[in-house]
């Protein structure tokens, strides 16, 4: 059994398994005082006091058993079922009248305890069997079988089987979600990783082909080379090779990327967004910023930095080389803004789904998918000739988990 089985096993089934518990303690204490208040009618008295002293001490000493899936072995649960058997069988040795009068068996329903243990590790054919069984015994014990065991033995069947199914679905239901939570997770860190490729390999790609193409010669089959395994990457990840993700927008990158220092995720303590937006501003960049200091979680104040750099590379290309750049963080008791905003020419109606469309997914996703896995939401306002705002938000709660 995998990890991920066994994680599912105790979710679903401990408290079941605790229920037994209590079951079996109660249903032994009940047979006992059964027996106590109504002793004078056994002639073998002796066989009853010693099959249920057997049945006490075997209860008690196996409480651990029945706590999990794991401890209840198919051994033990045949070994159970055996005990409960033989009680059933040994009452018209303890008590002659039992066959004649409908009355309760020595392990009384105690037995149905036995039953429910098969039930809950084996599931609704396993509580067919052992249920089965214990309708035998039943038969066996009244020589003929009346209304009221017939009654018994169904109400048994039946309820066993309808726990053992339910369990079988719970189950079921508990893998496949545990399978849906490994898929996300899986596919969030295929996503995390090709953001890293579209910060990296794609904007590398990129300059190599502008400028094999800007210097001529042999520099230029350079770019071409560059550009054709620029297309080739996209392609695979936009066909699903390379799983859906967030590489860049519109059009190919078409500078260096600003490299920003950031602190080992593995160091204590929060880090000061500032620190990481700062090297952005200069001759064309303005960073406007509170005076003190806007303290986030590390791995979070890296996307919200690195979305913000996102903003800027797309103004880089897009806006023309004579744009300007506004950078502001705003910081509020519940959330934290960037806001990226500049004096371009704007975004053309619909050319963001073309360039989706495309295989170019940074709007799409390397900003607005990074906020979406902290929580927050990034809203883009373009108005063709008037510029370009993106604004980044991000919860105080949610940026600190």
């Amino acid at each position: 059994m995998t990890g991920r089985e066994r994680v599912v096993r105790m979710s679903v089934e401990l408290p079941l398994w605790r229920a037994l518990v209590g079951y079996r303690l109660l249903t032994m204490v009940y047979a006992v005082l059964l027996f106590v208040f109504s002793r004078e009618k056994f002639e073998r008295p002796q066989v009853a006091v010693g099959f249920l002293a057997v049945m006490v001490v075997w209860t008690l000493a196996t409480l651990p058993r029945v706590k999990n899936a794991a401890r209840c072995t198919r051994p033990f649960l045949i070994a159970d079922l055996t005990v409960a058997l033989t009680g059933i069988l040994l009452t018209p040795l303890a008590d002659e009248q039992a066959q004649s009068v409908d009355g309760p068996t020595l392990p009384s329903i105690w037995t149905a305890g036995a039953v429910l243990a098969f039930a809950l590790k084996g599931g609704w054919r396993w509580a067919g069997i052992a249920s089965s069984l214990v309708a035998v015994a039943n038969i066996v014990e009244r020589g003929e079988p009346s209304r009221d065991t017939l009654h018994n033995v169904l109400l048994v069947w039946v309820a066993s089987i309808a726990i053992g199914y339910v369990v079988e679905v719970a189950r079921a239901s508990e893998r496949t979600l545990a399978r849906a939570l490994e898929i996300e997770a899986a596919t969030r860190e295929r996503e995390r990783l090709a953001r890293d490729i579209h910060d990296s390999v794609l904007q590398v790609l990129a300059m190599v082909q502008r400028r094999g193409t800007a210097l001529g010669g042999e520099a230029a089959e350079l770019g071409r080379m560059a550009g054709e395994q620029e297309v080739a990457l996209r392609s695979l990840v936009a066909g699903g090779l390379v799983p859906p993700s967030r590489l860049s927008d519109d059009e190919s990158l078409g500078a260096v990327v600003r490299t920003v220092e950031v602190p080992d995720d593995d160091d204590p303590g929060p880090v000061d967004l500032r620190t990481l937006l700062t090297p952005h501003a200069g001759a064309r960049v303005t960073l406007s910023e509170p005076g003190a200091p806007v303290l986030l979680e590390r791995p979070v104040a890296r996307e919200l930095a690195a979305a913000a750099a996102a903003a800027l590379d797309n103004v880089r290309r897009h806006a023309g080389p004579d744009a300007q750049a506004w950078i502001l963080v705003e910081e509020w008791p519940g959330e934290v803004i960037v806001t990226v905003r500049d004096d371009g020419p704007g975004i053309a109606a619909g050319r963001l789904a073309q360039a989706e469309g495309e295989g170019r997914l940074g709007v799409a996703q390397s900003i607005r998918g990074r906020l979406r896995d902290l929580g927050g939401t990034a809203e883009l306002i373009s108005v063709p000739g008037q510029g370009t705002e993106v604004e980044l938000k991000v919860p105080r709660g949610k940026a600190e988990r």
